[in-house]
């Protein structure tokens, strides 16, 4: 008989959970600083044209996009190159309706610095590209910018 006993009641002790919640917030607030969220579901191909004299714009809450490009779709929507403004394709006739309506959710005094970028696949012709830019004249929305991608040499 020894002295010393061997006490085997005790187990594995249990594993610490203690600083759990401070590793799920930590990752939370890791996820939620990283994510961007996507502003638009493009519906068409957007192949931008490459350029070597770009600047950037200043306050792109000022900047409403249109779209122009062949669609993903070509079985329902054909090759034919379509606008798209925000989610949903429209018309030349829609540009009008969609531009004042975009107009009217900005204050008054930040209405005249608004931009028109036109983000405009490169295989598509310019005729639609100067349909959309007739319509953006007979609504005054003089303020035009064709998105590019930087041409790196």
């Amino acid at each position: 008989m020894s002295k010393f006993k061997k006490d085997d009641s005790k187990g594995t002790p249990a594993v610490s959970t203690a600083s759990l919640p401070d590793i799920v917030f930590m990752l939370l607030f890791f996820f939620m600083v990283t994510t961007v969220m996507r502003e638009v579901d493009l519906k068409i191909k957007l192949d931008q044209p490459e350029a070597t004299e770009i600047d950037k714009l200043e306050d792109k809450a000022l900047v409403d996009y249109i779209y122009i490009g062949e669609p993903f779709n070509t079985d329902l929507y054909g090759t034919v190159p379509k606008i798209q403004l925000d989610d949903d394709f429209a018309t030349v006739e829609d540009i009008q309706d969609y531009i004042i309506a975009r107009r009217s959710e900005r204050p008054e005094a930040v209405q005249g610095k608004i931009t028109v970028s036109l983000k405009v696949d490169q295989d598509t012709k310019m005729g639609v590209v100067t349909d959309v830019k007739q319509e953006l004249r007979k609504v005054q929305a003089l303020k035009i910018n064709y998105s590019t991608r930087e041409r790196l040499d």
